[in-house]
Parts: C-alpha cells; structure tokens; sequence
C-alpha cells in the first residue's frame, strides 16, 4: 500500500512537472543557503585558526604599552632589551623559546631590483617561536649573532620579487646601507591572520639591526614560545611580575607592557565568526518556511483540482487515513525532493566559493543529512492541512464537484 502511494504521488508530481518544480525553489534555496553558509563558516573558521596558530605555537606576545594591537600600541612605555628575552627564558618555567623582536621597514635591494620589505631583527630563536621553517640554505652561527654580522634570511616574497625563480642563498642583499650575505630562505608561509604577506620580510641578527640599520637598541616585542601542557594564565602571570621588577614597576603602578596570548586572540576570533554563521544561516533558514507556505498553497489547489478524483476513490471504498497519507506523502517528496537538488546545489556553491575565498571547504555531513531530515519535516508539517482536507471531503459533494 505505501508503495503504491508513493507511486501514486510521483505520478502526480510527473504530470505538473513545471509546477512542481516551482513549488520546491523555497526548498532548494533554503536548504542550499543554509548549507552553504555553514560550510563556508566552518572553513573561515578553520582559517583564522590556521592563521593564528601560523604565528607561533602555543606563543605568548609581549609589547610595550597597554593596547594590545594597532599602530602606536607602545605609547610612551619604555621598549624592552634583549637581556629581558634571556631572563624570561632563565627564569620561568615552562617555556619552550624566547625571542627578542624589533623590526623596521626598508628597502631591500638586489639583482638590480628593489623592493619595500619588513625588516627584522631577532635570534634563531624567533624561528622557533614562530613555526618558521629554514627551506635552503642555514640559521645564524652564534658568532654572528654576537658580532652583529651582515647575514641575513629572506622569505619568499623577497626572493620572488628580487630574483626570481632563481636561487638566494649565497647572494649579496642590500638592507639601507648595508649589504649582507644571505645564508638561508625561510619556507613560504603566505597570507597571515590580519592580510599580510608573512613571506615578505627579511631577517637579520638583532645586534646588526640594532648597529647598522636602526641606529638603537629598543627591542619592539618579546616572543615566548610555551611548552605543551604549560598553563598560560601561570606563565603570563610569571611573565607579568618578572618584567614588572626589571622595569622598576612600584605596587600601585599599572603595567607599562601588555601580554597577548595568540590562543585566546584565536578563540576570539574563531567564536566571532561562528556567530556570523549561525545569524546568517538563520536568516536562510527562513526561506524554508518560506517554501513549506508554497507547498501547502499547491497542495490545497491541488486538492481542489482532484476533488472529484478524491470523491471517487471514497466512494468505491477508500479510507480517509489512504487519502491522507497519499496526500502526506505527495508533500513530503516534493519537499525531500527539494531537499536533495538543494544539497547538490550547496556542494556546488561551497566548492566554488570556498576556492574563491581562499578558505577550506569542509564536507558536513551532519549539516547535509540535518538538511534533509528538515526539508522533509517542513513537507510534513505543511502538507498534512490539506491532505487532512482532501480526507475528509464528502464523497456525494465532491463527486458532485465541477
């Protein structure tokens, strides 16, 4: 019986073909939209975590100053030296690697080329913190890193920019007035959390940038890398009282540095943009109420089209629960049906807006079988008014029925 109702309510569905399909657009662009919008909220969200965690593992940034982002973030605060970087590293626990970090902006100069790039100014120990990689060629000796010598590593930007497809190592750069020699390429890590270019930079011992390039010795940022396990709110509370007594801080003082935890900025970032797309894909959602109010207005015209075949079948025997659920059913394939070319629909959409917005695309089938399961719903819940309509006709009236 089941199956010749579900045959019976194709049937149906074959013959107003058109209209059919007109009736299940809410459907498919509900169902499409709301898949779409959380595939692409996951992806974002993967991302930004991605990005994040692409600058340091488990890393701790302390600046001078109370903001902790934006240009001018150190105000009048004293920068720090990089005796502070060793002192964190002698005397906390739980750290993995320290670096100290000053930078500057300069032109870079090669090959017969030149190119506007960020300079920076740090130890071995910045590559550690920051999960770069060396791809060719060495890090520094600690004789150069002592001496101040004129080495430097470039990233892929630089080389791209200054010499093309061909290699740097070994290569003479010319940083402001000094050249220096590169002795390593850094592993390309591409666009960071904030839309710059993480590739386009140059990194020289501090003690060269602080001699030869910058003409000072302020140390812009401190990098702590934290072991695995170790308690951040415990090392930034460490962090905090160690640089509170180097920086002569009496009790009643505020700190003149902050401390930025990039797994909290990632949190933050991450709960931001699942809110985004959880309010957006509400906001689809609505579409699918939207495509249940057409499927119960077809289904109620379709009911008075066929009242005198519904008369017909209750009065040679039919019950009323057949003609319920045979009309029941009719409104959940329409709406399953919906369902499904929606979900084709979304893959499509994701793919290629994923591919467009640079971000992952992550197949849910959760969100996908959800989908479905409430495109099927909506046919259930709008469609039993007029299938409990046609049920409950009069034979004799409706067999009477023009």
């Amino acid at each position: 019986m089941l199956l010749n109702t579900l045959l019976l309510a194709l049937r149906s569905i074959r013959r107003n073909l058109l209209r059919s399909f007109l009736t299940i657009l809410g459907i498919v662009i509900g169902v499409s939209a709301v898949i779409t919008m959380v595939t692409l909220g996951n992806g974002a969200t993967l991302a930004v975590q991605n990005q994040i965690s692409g600058l340091g593992t488990n890393l701790l940034q302390v600046r001078p100053g109370q903001r902790t982002m934006g240009p001018g973030g150190g105000g009048g605060a004293p920068s720090f030296k990089d005796v502070d970087a060793d002192a964190i590293a002698t005397q906390i626990g739980g750290i993995a690697a320290v670096a100290p970090e000053a930078r500057t902006a300069a032109t870079v100069v090669a090959n017969g080329r030149n190119w506007a790039s960020s300079v920076i100014g740090s130890t071995n120990s910045w590559l550690l913190t920051g999960n770069w990689r060396v791809a060719d060629g060495r890090t520094f000796s600690d004789d150069e890193l002592r001496a101040g010598a004129a080495v430097c590593l470039a990233g892929e930007t630089v080389r791209r920019e200054l010499f093309g497809t061909r290699a740097i190592v070994g290569a003479q750069l010319r940083v402001k007035k000094i050249s220096c020699e590169v002795v390593g390429l850094l592993a390309s890590k591409g666009q960071g959390s904030f839309g710059n270019d993480q590739d386009d930079v140059v990194l020289v011992p501090l003690k060269t940038l602080q001699r030869r390039i910058t003409g000072n010795t302020r140390v812009n940022t401190l990098l702590v890398s934290m072991m695995d396990g170790s308690e951040a709110a415990r090392v930034k509370a460490s962090i905090g009282q160690l640089l509170r007594e180097r920086r002569k801080l009496a009790a009643g003082d505020e700190d003149n540095f902050n401390v930025l935890d990039t797994k909290q900025l990632a949190d933050a970032l991450s709960g931001t943009t699942k809110v985004m797309t959880m309010l957006l894909s509400a906001v689809a959602a609505v579409s699918l109420l939207v495509g249940g109010i057409g499927i119960m207005n077809i289904m109620l015209v379709s009911v008075t089209e066929r009242t005198r075949e519904i008369g017909l079948r209750l009065a040679i025997g039919a019950l009323e629960r057949e003609v319920l659920l045979q009309f029941l059913i009719e409104a959940v394939v329409l709406a399953s049906l919906g369902g499904l070319v929606g979900i084709v629909l979304a893959t499509v959409a994701s793919i290629g807006l994923a591919s467009a917005m640079d971000v992952p695309y992550l197949f849910n089938p959760g969100v996908n079988l959800l989908s479905f399961l409430f495109s099927a719903g909506i046919g259930v819940l709008f469609g039993y008014f007029p299938a409990r309509r046609a049920a409950r006709l009069d034979p004799i009236e409706a067999l009477r029925h023009e």
